[in-house]
Order: C-alpha cells, then structure tokens, then sequence
C-alpha cells in the first residue's frame, strides 16, 4: 500500500467524550425534568446521536424513551417554528 503524502494538515485529537450519566449516577433521566432533555436535542428538535453527547448506548436508549413522552405530553417541542 502506498504511503499518502502529508498535505501539511495537522490531525486534530478529539477527547473521548464520557457519559455523563454513568460518571454521575445521582443525575435521573426523566421525562418531567425539559431542562435536562434539552441538551440532547438540537435547536430543530432532533435528538442528538451518541457521537455528539458522549452517552453511552444504554442511556442513550434511555433518553431516546424519556424525550418522547416529554414530546407527547408537550413538554418538549417535537419541532421548532419555522417562521
């Protein structure tokens, strides 16, 4: 294989993002607690992926179930307004 020449970028190193919720196990995912969800879920009301928020996969299933009864119930927005 050949070897790529160095276009003289240099590599950025991302730090591992840790779940939050396996770091503090007193923090509760819970649909009545919005101001919790919301920084899971984008300006446009998407949930955001793993990759983003750094959660592990089992919290991220548990939030996934959580922001959905919060939007069922109107506590989240399922989106935002579009004008």
């Amino acid at each position: 294989m050949p070897r790529m020449q160095d276009s003289g970028k240099k590599r950025v190193y991302m730090r591992k993002r840790v779940c939050r919720f396996c770091q503090d196990a007193t923090i509760r995912i819970d649909y009545k607690d919005p101001k919790l969800l919301k920084h899971f879920v984008t300006e446009r009301g998407k949930i955001m992926p793993r990759r983003m928020t750094g959660t592990c996969a089992n919290h991220q299933r548990k939030l996934r179930e959580e922001i959905k009864k919060a939007r069922h119930i109107a506590l989240l927005p399922f989106t935002t307004a579009s004008r």
